[in-house]
């Protein structure tokens, strides 16, 4: 019966597939719309008549085209309707005049599928449709493939070439809209899975996001690692530094200054967080995968071990050095707008310290709790809010928002008291040098943190108000499409937001950026080997004699009698 059914229509084929005609348009094209209904929707929606077979109207096109509907039904190959549509209905765009037939490889695809099947009843590929006549991918002649769609090479009005060398396809011919789990996202099919359910990316369930940035290309990638890397290193040079210079020295570092020891001291383990990424590898620390299954990005989790260390490292720290430089505009504002001394400032220091951890650490035991900690894609930590919006709003960008905001208060509040002050002594015709240079030094670390801060804080809004529609365009619009229309993230704005995410820590030690430092060290040295030679003892620093400048007391805590004795300094 099948013989029987199929041998009337490869008949018609080989009837109509006679050979005498050659490919070519020699008159100007003019482009319509496409009627065979065979090839309506099959991904552009212009053609151009006369085609290559020498029919004038779609009609004659018509007639003879859906001759080939018995083996496009089969389906003997997915390339076949393709193929056809694209050799009697050509596509035609406005802005390019020359013919644009399919490429080489689609030809060979649709006859691997079919001629075996058409051999079954003694007919061969037909002479006119011969693959040899058409061009090669790569070839100075373009066309189009409908599974790479890619052309061979560029005309002025296509986009430009990929990375690789290749331009993207000419228009919307070959982009499929349809919303689907794609590569390369991952979808997850198996109930047993662990995101089953659970995952979504754009409208789509059970669908999850590669384990890389895939907006971004591999240069950019390996651009990324060595972006992180190099920063990252640096903070931890220069925290180490300023660490090592308060534990070999810390009666130098009083309060209000001795805060930014310990916001060194955040960012010292920050750094290290990212160190570790960059030792162990980006999948291995945010990526994951079920039996058999590609490498996703790692959502909603606690585990494995290295990605919670990474985040605590990275998570806890960094909000602990935001509010340790709440704690620093608090206390600068306690000595120049409420004149306190630095012992009366450190007498309360247990309670900056309770602030301080227990906050971050209350936040990191909710997230953990929640599993709520996620991988990033890009830089290939393991942080909170990289897959949930929600997250990231509540757990990262309103907390640095409200730290920033109240630190930003109490730094004004004490600049504006510190003017003042300065105001008064030089009408009393006492000189105010050293005094300007505790503001000049407390003003450059203020840029220096606040900066960055806010730059961070504005990538995330960035972040949070554009990534919906980065997930649906991975999953209702093809690779071309999303490159003509800017679909994806900034590249420059994530490398902007890592950057200034460990630049406070370098910048941290420009309070130890003195003389008093290389003496300290000599010191140091001195003490552990006896054979160094001694020198007499440093001045004081220049917070103890702007402070006496300002409370009129040398430290012991009383500040012009308006407060008790503080207790003894606590770290």
């Amino acid at each position: 019966m099948a013989s029987t059914t199929m041998h009337g229509p490869l008949l018609l084929l080989l009837l109509l597939w006679s050979p005498g005609l050659t490919l070519g348009a020699s008159k100007d094209l003019v482009c319509e719309p496409i009627t065979v209904p065979m090839c309506k929707g099959i991904g552009y929606n212009l053609t151009y008549m006369p085609n290559q077979f020498n029919h004038d109207t779609q009609e004659e096109v018509g007639l003879e085209v859906h001759q080939f509907w018995p083996l496009v039904r089969i389906r003997c190959s997915p390339d076949l309707l393709f193929f056809l549509c694209s050799m009697y209905t050509p596509i035609c765009l406005p802005d390019y005049r020359k013919p644009l037939p399919p490429c080489r490889s689609v030809c060979e695809r649709a006859k691997r599928g079919c001629s075996p099947l058409m051999s079954q009843y003694g007919f061969e590929w037909p002479e006119r449709m011969s693959c040899e006549q058409l061009p090669q991918l790569g070839d100075e002649v373009l066309c189009m493939d409908q599974n790479s769609s890619e052309t061979t090479t560029p005309a002025p009005p296509f986009p430009k070439p990929t990375p690789k060398g290749r331009p993207r396809p000419p228009g919307p011919s070959q982009c499929d809209r349809e919303c689907r789990c794609r590569d390369p996202l991952v979808p997850v099919k198996r109930e047993s899975h662990g995101l089953y359910d659970r995952v979504q990316t754009g409208p789509l369930s059970n669908c999850a996001q590669p384990c890389h940035q895939p907006y971004f290309s591999a240069d950019e990638r390996a651009f990324t690692s060595f972006w992180v890397g190099l920063w990252s290193v640096l903070c931890f040079t220069s925290t180490l530094t300023t660490v090592a210079t308060f534990l070999i020295d810390m009666e130098r570092f009083k309060y209000p200054e001795r805060p930014i020891i310990f916001l060194a001291t955040c960012y010292l383990f920050v750094s290290l967080g990212y160190i570790i990424r960059l030792v162990a590898g980006h999948e291995r620390v945010a990526c994951g995968a079920g039996a058999g299954e590609p490498l996703h990005i790692l959502y909603d989790t606690t585990g494995p071990a290295l990605c919670t260390l990474v985040f605590l490292l990275v998570y806890f720290f960094g909000m602990a050095s935001s509010i340790w430089w709440v704690v620093l505009s608090f206390t600068w504002f306690l000595a120049a707008g409420m004149k306190w001394g630095s012992e009366a400032i450190a007498g309360y220091s247990q309670y900056f310290h309770l602030a301080a951890w227990l906050i971050p650490s209350v936040k990191a035991i909710v997230v953990l709790a929640l599993s709520s900690v996620d991988g990033d894609p890009v830089a290939g930590i393991c942080y909170v809010g990289n897959q949930s919006l929600e997250n990231l709003r509540g757990f990262v960008l309103a907390p640095l928002v409200v730290y920033l905001f109240t630190g930003s208060l109490f730094l004004l509040a004490g600049f504006v008291s510190l003017f003042r002050i300065r105001n008064i002594i030089k009408q009393g015709g006492t000189k105010t040098d050293k005094l300007e240079r505790l503001m000049i030094r407390i003003g450059l670390f203020t840029v220096l943190y606040t900066v960055p801060a806010t730059i961070v804080v504005a990538c995330l809004v960035y972040e949070q108000h554009y990534r919906p529609g980065w997930e649906r365009a991975l999953a209702c619009s093809c690779p071309a499409e999303r490159q003509r229309s800017g679909l994806g993230p900034d590249y420059a704005v994530f490398m902007l937001k890592y950057f200034m995410c460990l630049v406070v820590g370098i910048t941290s030690g420009v309070w130890i950026w003195s003389g008093k430092t290389l003496e300290s060290w000599r010191r140091f040295v001195a003490r552990c080997c006896p054979c160094w030679p001694q020198k007499a003892a440093a001045p004081p620093s220049m917070y103890s004699e702007a402070s006496t400048a300002l409370t009129g007391h040398t430290g012991s805590g009383l500040t012009s009698g308006l407060y008790h004795k503080a207790a003894p300094s606590h770290i």
